[in-house]
């Protein structure tokens, strides 16, 4: 039997935790959004004043960093430079997105999840899901 390692709710609320209160600090609204190892929706926020479009984009991150294993960033980077990577058509679905700020969990080397930040610019969001990442990434569930 193959075990897959997943994030649980909880540890999908700690993480979006984390990105509140350092949001918050920040004195900056985001959305954010925790997807299972499918991409799919585990567990969401959104705080207050963030601009419409985030509440998809911060999904679409997610399940695009889930479904590559990369982080929205490097897929970005492919598709800025066709010549060392490919047009973002080449993935075959509307909801991939090349913005910085999604990002793979990792445990035991495989991928359990990931986490996706969106409301600021595309460094400031890859900086915060990071920080929930390797948050996710060290928690034994």
């Amino acid at each position: 039997m193959r075990t897959v390692p997943a994030i649980t709710c909880a540890e999908a609320q700690q993480a979006i935790q984390l990105i509140l209160e350092k949001a918050g600090k920040l004195q900056k609204s985001v959305t954010i959004a925790v997807a299972d190892s499918h991409g799919e929706l585990l567990a969401f926020a959104r705080m207050d004043g963030v601009p419409l479009p985030s509440i998809t984009i911060a999904q679409n991150k997610a399940w695009t960093a889930a479904r590559t294993g990369k982080t929205t960033q490097e897929i970005g980077e492919k598709v800025k430079h066709p010549e060392r990577g490919h047009d973002i058509s080449y993935y075959g679905d509307a909801r991939f997105v090349g913005w910085g700020g999604g990002v793979p969990i990792l445990k035991d080397g495989q991928i359990a999840g990931a986490i996706a930040v969106s409301g600021l610019s595309s460094s400031e969001d890859a900086e915060l899901a990071s920080m929930a990442a390797e948050l996710l990434a060290g928690l034994n569930g």
